[in-house]
């Protein structure tokens, strides 16, 4: 793969005021600026994700679920939006982790958190549990805000883009590596779990 991986872009807060749009638009502003074109943002404010899930998996999907299910499974990699709430992820992203399985799977994901003095690294944590669970390989290095809120200009850009725009290099770096490698394998030989 000497392209840049198509990349899905999940923003997991869906708060009234969230800051994680600031924080969304200046990845995908650096990304695209490092070399990655191939980003499909979706914003979990606007999936219409329904929180009641069926009970059977031969269920039909819901429309928005199906929509959803697409982008994801047209995706050789993803980068997960987190902010920090009470030590943990958003339920809204717990939620759209949980609709789908086969999408995630033998994929690289990265992360992107915000947060109070954690800088969301805790949600972080979490969640490489829950993607280990779905087959997927998780980056080590990510982009983490701590007091977000200081971080940010008036007009959405990092008063000190020197360390976050480097931490993005480093982990779409990686993230690309990872994607076509396991591209490549899923080619070659497609993944069973």
């Amino acid at each position: 793969m000497s392209r840049s991986p198509r990349i899905a872009f999940v923003v997991g807060s869906t708060r009234t005021g969230r800051f994680g749009q600031v924080v969304a638009n200046w990845f995908t502003a650096q990304a695209r600026e490092l070399g990655h074109p191939h980003i499909d943002v979706i914003d979990l404010a606007e999936a219409g994700l329904p929180v009641v899930m069926p009970g059977s998996p031969d269920a039909e999907r819901p429309a928005a679920v199906q929509a959803v299910a697409r982008r994801l499974a047209d995706a050789e990699a993803f980068v997960v939006l987190t902010p920090e709430y009470n030590h943990s992820f958003p339920a809204s992203l717990k939620n759209a982790i949980d609709w789908y399985q086969q999408e995630w799977q033998a994929k690289p994901v990265a992360f992107v958190s915000y947060g109070g003095v954690s800088g969301g690294l805790r949600a972080v944590e979490q969640l490489r549990q829950v993607f280990a669970e779905l087959h997927t390989v998780t980056v080590r290095d990510s982009v983490s805000f701590h007091r977000a809120w200081e971080l940010f200009d008036e007009n959405g850009l990092p008063k000190d883009p020197t360390g976050c725009n480097g931490a993005a290099k480093t982990m779409l770096d990686q993230l690309a590596w990872w994607a076509q490698a396991l591209t490549e394998a899923r080619v070659a030989r497609p993944y069973t779990s």
